[in-house]
């Protein structure tokens, strides 16, 4: 299912950044038990949009996003990245984990830690060097590059965790709960910190939360995803306006709107599976 929002996100290389994911489905088998965590999940984020997935606690929005890092080979179906088969973990992709603290490694300094993965790349120094501090200042971190995780904040760690992510410059960028371990205030900065790294990168962005407010406020679309075993219950298109505040965003009529039609269709989520067609009654 494809979903057009009605705010035009920004530019983006024509599909290079475009995720496609058809008939995705992932089943554990084990010697005892059987479990279907995704059953059908079909839907497209286009290049240079942002979209957010909601659902039940349990509905596997951590297994959807590590099928599409291919990081878990799902049961049936595919997922493609700029029309390309994703079957290992893609370079045009990275990934922001809701752990952070464990994503970090505390014997490195914060600038080791971005820099990580550019070595992996095999970049000359002085390009991963510039990469990292790019990175830095783009999260607010410019001035403490040589300090080490254990002494940062939860919320700067977090921000050393998206300038690495950023410094790989992704085409894709992953976010699973990224900020349900911080404070509201921290959280609020790091949703803004999100809107204006994707205003300014022009990245794709597949953001997953359990916080209806959060996906709203973030998302151009809201992708809702029903019980386990999973399913696209239905996606919102978000009409807000492209620049967005955090009081007076929420304050707006049609975010209270958009916030009941998502909550709604999370509730129907719930007893998807169980819940007899509209206008039948059970036997």
């Amino acid at each position: 299912m494809t979903t057009q929002a009605r705010v035009s996100p920004p530019a983006a290389p024509a599909r290079r950044g475009r995720l496609e994911v058809e008939g995705l489905a992932k089943t554990y088998r084990g010697k005892r038990r059987t479990f279907e965590a995704v059953r059908d999940l079909t839907f497209t984020v286009e290049a240079g949009e942002l979209a957010c997935v909601v659902g039940p606690s349990g509905a596997g929005k951590t297994t959807l996003l590590r099928c599409i890092a291919g990081l878990l080979p799902p049961s049936a179906g595919a997922v493609r990245l700029g029309g390309e088969p994703v079957l290992a973990p893609p370079p045009g992709m990275a990934v922001v984990f809701q752990e952070y603290a464990r994503s970090l490694f505390p014997w490195l300094t914060v600038a080791q830690n971005v820099e990580l993965p550019l070595r992996q790349k095999k970049l000359p120094k002085a390009a991963r060097h510039g990469l990292v501090e790019r990175s830095l200042a783009a999260v607010g971190l410019a001035d403490v590059p040589d300090a080490h995780p254990w002494q940062l904040s939860g919320g700067m760690q977090q921000r050393v965790a998206i300038a690495r992510a950023l410094a790989y410059e992704p085409d894709v960028l992953l976010m699973d709960e990224p900020f349900a371990a911080v404070d509201a205030q921290t959280r609020a900065e790091l949703e803004d910190l999100t809107r204006s790294l994707w205003h300014e990168l022009r990245m794709t962005v597949l953001f997953v939360t359990h916080d209806i407010d959060e996906a709203v406020y973030l998302g151009e679309q809201v992708l809702v995803l029903s019980a386990s075993p999973t399913v696209v219950l239905d996606s919102v298109a978000v009409d807000l306006p492209a620049r967005r505040e955090q009081l007076a965003t929420r304050a707006l009529p049609r975010f209270a709107e958009l916030r009941a039609e998502v909550f709604t269709l999370i509730q129907r989520a719930k007893t998807y599976h169980t819940a007899p067609p509209a206008g039948e009654a059970r036997a």
